[in-house]
């Protein structure tokens, strides 16, 4: 196998002329050697490339004669392409000949129908003129207005095509006599659409009032039918109010005086059903723009006999001068105001509420039906809605508000300041019979106050509640829990006294169930609102006056806490004895004094029976908030003197071991007096024990830091020193040594 030709990059003679220079100058062996292997190797890789390629030959051929035969399969594609292009082409142009020959067809047959259209029109106005007179003739008045309808439509349409082809003077003739049947047919619907109305013929003012748009006569048809809709509704509303005001003259009977709200509720009655019935009628005869205008006109009836209704109901009631009476009462007297029973007062708020609920229907009904008719494209103008809150019914009724909230006010202090005068006690009840009446009528006015529908107005009485119970009432539950002698009439002696205590108890009961009251009534009423207030604005303003209420259930809380450390305060001194008892207790144990701690607790069990025979007698009389709250208050005082003691002391590890079995028994027995859990009062104490408990100094870092686990540490770094200097076995150094 002779060697391959390198060229190194150059080509031809000049590359195997330099190669063979390059091995005739060789003359080390070993370079000889490298050169040849080198040669070698490229060589296999020349004979690896050449069987690829020859095995890519049986392929490389199969593809070719492929292409071959694709080819005269081509060639004929190409010839069927060409013969299917030469028929389209003829296709389009006889389509295109074909599509002009049409269009001269349309424009003919387009000619054809309006010439056919035309002299239909021409002879449809001659056949008009003669069916308005033969209709005429046989009172068929539909006829006849829709004959002068056709005729106007296509003398706008087709007047020029008529003069062609009659004359000018014929088609003028034609229009005149129409003009005359049609003038005659005016004057004979005004005059039958009279006689309807005065007939009381519904029926008939409905027939007729249909006949105006047609002959063009829409703006004149509407206002004479909505005259004829307003007319209805004021003649009811009159005969409803002569009949109150006869009822207003009669002596007044218990439970049969005249029915203010009724008849306000008739008239707003008989104004929807109007629109309501009448509302298809005025769209499809007179337009989208008949309705607000309808509406307009009825609202101007509701400004007047509405008003007037309102007017006469605060002169029946006397309210300017109860209003007057109660506003003259001074601030925080005792007693009512002159002439001005509450009793009576209810009454009228009761039918004040109802009135101005009836008219805050009314007007969104109305303002629903002016939205419509601009939602179906009636052109209306920007003060359409609030027309609706300027007008004199608005005025009346927030004339009648204001007297609502003067007296609602006075209902609200007279009725409190009364439950806080006959307050007693209620028997099996935890509170006295203030809290419960006191929340019943603030939660009725709050309601009541909030169904009127008027921000302004639950605003006003919200704040006056808000007021009555951070003042006069707060100021009552603070009058029973002030008690300066308060652990001498819980206790007489070394025993309990239940009287005095159940009153003690009654008077925090109050405070605290009264703060969670107040919070439920905020709550309560803040869903009430949300369903009765959907704007944004309006909820942004009740919520402001809410949250006043949120403030003075806080402070009633911090109230029930700060009596609740008095009555803890007097009876904690009764633990005292026991607790500096402990002062005397070792807690450096041999074995036998730690079994014998076992058997004889030296403090723990005394302390607890005297918890229990202090505190538990109370639990009946107290709430579950007020006797949780008490124990812990109990507990903390108990468990830092505990601290404070244990601080004193020197342990070894038993003694460690005896801490926390009595932090142990302490937590087991708390734990089953209240509901609420203790272990995180007793947590200080606990984590003392586990660090007097340790074997060596170095094992509190198996609890510390990273190591702590779930359990959060109350002391810090300094008092676990402290607290590991108690053990006589632990060495200062070792301690201090500690890196916490």
């Amino acid at each position: 196998m002779g060697l391959p030709v390198l060229t190194n990059g150059v080509s031809g003679h000049d590359g195997q002329q330099s190669m063979l220079d390059k091995i005739k100058g060789l003359t080390d062996v070993g370079a000889m050697t490298r050169l040849l292997h080198e040669t070698i190797a490229q060589e296999r890789e020349i004979d690896k490339e050449l069987e690829v390629l020859l095995g890519q030959r049986q392929e490389l051929e199969r593809k070719l004669s492929s292409l071959h035969k694709s080819a005269e399969v081509l060639e004929l594609v190409r010839a069927d392409s060409d013969q299917m292009a030469a028929s389209v082409r003829s296709t389009c142009s006889l389509a295109e000949h074909v599509s002009g020959k049409v269009r001269e067809l349309d424009m003919a047959q387009s000619r054809v129908q309006d010439a056919i259209t035309r002299i239909n029109a021409i002879v449809d106005r001659t056949s008009c003129i003669e069916g308005v007179k033969t209709a005429l003739e046989g009172e068929d008045y539909e006829a006849a207005a829709k004959y002068v309808e056709t005729f106007l439509e296509l003398d706008g349409a087709y007047h020029d095509a008529a003069v062609q082809e009659n004359s000018a003077e014929t088609a003028r003739e034609q229009v005149e006599q129409l003009m005359q049947s049609k003038q005659q047919l005016e004057e004979v619907i005004r005059s039958k659409f009279a006689q309807a109305v005065e007939s009381k013929d519904h029926e008939q003012v409905v027939r007729f009032a249909k006949l105006y748009p047609p002959l063009q006569l829409q703006e004149e048809g509407l206002r004479t039918f909505t005259a004829y809709l307003r007319g209805q509704v004021s003649a009811s509303a009159k005969e409803s109010i002569e009949a109150l005001v006869l009822a207003m003259d009669r002596p007044a009977v218990k439970g049969a005086g005249p029915d203010f709200v009724g008849v306000l509720t008739e008239l707003f009655k008989d104004i929807a059903l109007t629109i309501e019935e009448n509302e298809e009628l005025l769209r499809t005869s007179f337009g989208e723009d008949a309705v607000p205008y309808v509406v307009r006109e009825l609202q101007d009836e509701c400004e007047t006999r509405g008003a007037q209704i309102l007017r006469q109901y605060s002169e029946y009631r006397k309210l300017a001068r109860h209003a007057k009476d109660v506003t003259a009462k001074p601030s925080g007297g005792v007693g009512t105001a002159e002439g001005v029973d509450p009793r009576e007062v209810e009454v009228y708020l009761e039918e004040m509420l109802l009135l101005t609920q009836r008219s805050e229907e009314y007007s969104q009904f109305m303002i629903a039906k002016i939205r419509e008719a601009e939602a179906g494209g009636a052109q209306l103008s920007p003060g359409e809605v609030d027309a609706f809150k300027t007008g004199a019914f608005s005025r009346a009724v927030q004339e009648l508000l204001g007297y609502y909230m003067t007296l609602e006010e006075y209902f609200m202090s007279e009725n409190v300041s009364k439950a806080v005068r006959i307050d007693e006690f209620v028997e099996d009840a935890l509170t006295t019979s203030m809290v419960d009446d006191v929340f019943y009528i603030l939660q009725n006015c709050a309601r009541r106050a909030i169904s009127t529908g008027s921000v302004q107005c639950v605003c006003y009485c919200l704040n006056t509640a808000n007021n009555l119970l951070g003042n006069e009432y707060k100021e009552a539950l603070h009058r029973k829990t002030r008690e300066p002698a308060l652990a001498a009439k819980l206790f007489a002696g070394a025993a309990a006294a239940p009287k005095s205590g159940a009153e003690i108890a009654t008077a925090l009961n109050n405070v605290d169930v009264s703060a969670e009251y107040v919070q439920k009534l905020r709550n309560e009423l803040d869903e009430f609102c949300a369903e009765m207030f959907s704007a944004p604005a309006d909820r942004e303003k009740i919520k402001t006056v809410l949250n006043d209420l949120g403030e003075t259930a806080a402070a009633l809380k911090a109230m029930a806490v700060s009596s609740l450390e008095g009555l803890a305060n007097s009876i904690s001194p009764r633990f005292r004895p026991l607790l500096d008892a402990v002062n005397a207790v070792g807690y450096e144990l041999t074995e036998a004094q730690y079994a014998e701690n076992e058997i004889h607790d030296p403090w723990v069990q005394s302390l607890l029976v005297a918890v229990e025979q202090n505190v538990t007698w109370l639990q009946p009389l107290l709430t579950t908030n007020n006797y949780d709250s008490l124990v812990h208050l109990i507990i903390e005082y108990i468990v830092k003197r505990i601290e404070v003691i244990m601080t004193q002391k020197r342990f070894n590890q038993l003694g460690g071991l005896q801490l926390d079995r009595d932090a142990r028994t302490l937590v087991g027995h708390f734990s089953g007096m209240t509901q609420r859990t203790v272990r995180d009062k007793f947590a200080r104490l606990t984590q003392m024990a586990t660090i007097l408990n340790l074997e060596k100094v170095s094992e509190i870092l198996d609890y510390w830091g990273e190591n702590s686990g779930p359990m959060t540490w109350r002391l810090t770094p300094a008092e676990v020193r402290r607290v590991l200097g108690l053990r006589v076995d632990f060495k200062p150094e070792a301690i201090a040594q500690l890196k916490l």
